[in-house]
């Protein structure tokens, strides 16, 4: 009997960690999706009133990492060893998604969207949410290090918690990034975020 092992980082037992060390893959990758699809999460057909701006495919935040526990650097693998976070290629959502095809229409529409994208070989197209002035250097890896994984919360807010990504703080403001390094008694010298 052949071992097929994925491995997801972080995912908690919402149902997907069943898909970790399959003996067989076939019917226990069946029985993962049944569960990770019995999971009602609340439907948002209109997400014109949502706040952020609208993405080429309706990514619920909310679910992956609020109802699933998946961790941020599962899908945004670079943050720990990079100065950027890494956007998630279609790769990554297919590791799951292979499988997994969601619990109403809403949902189901928006995977057949990764699935058509991964099929046709095409990147999504993500729109930017998050900005940092070209003038200034955040090194994300240095900050993941010093404050941990729950790190990202502190300029990124309760992601776990958006159904879709907005902007909380002002972290493309000078002030912000001040106040945080006072607060944590770090360096304020210029040319630590200045080129």
């Amino acid at each position: 009997m052949r071992t097929l092992a994925i491995v997801l980082g972080g995912v908690g037992a919402g149902g997907v960690a069943a898909l970790l060390a399959l003996a067989d893959p076939a019917p226990q990758a069946q029985q993962a999706a049944a569960v990770a699809d019995s999971i009602a999460a609340p439907v948002i057909s209109d997400t014109a009133a949502l706040r952020g701006p609208r993405q080429p495919i309706f990514f619920r935040h909310d679910i992956h990492a609020g109802q699933f526990k998946i961790q941020c650097q599962y899908c945004h693998y670079s943050v720990a060893v990079s100065p950027e976070p890494g956007i998630p290629s279609t790769q990554t959502c297919m590791g799951c998604h292979l499988v997994i095809s969601g619990s109403d229409s809403a949902s189901r529409t928006e995977i057949a969207k990764v699935r058509q994208a991964w099929s046709e070989k095409k990147p999504t197209e993500w729109v930017r949410v998050h900005f940092i002035p070209r003038h200034a250097h955040f090194p994300h890896q240095r900050h993941i290090k010093a404050m941990g994984p729950n790190a990202c919360a502190t300029c990124h807010g309760d992601v776990a918690r958006m159904p879709q990504v907005f902007k909380v703080n002002q972290v493309d403001k000078m002030g912000f990034c001040i106040t945080c390094h006072l607060e944590r008694n770090v360096s304020r010298d210029c040319s630590v975020c200045h080129y």
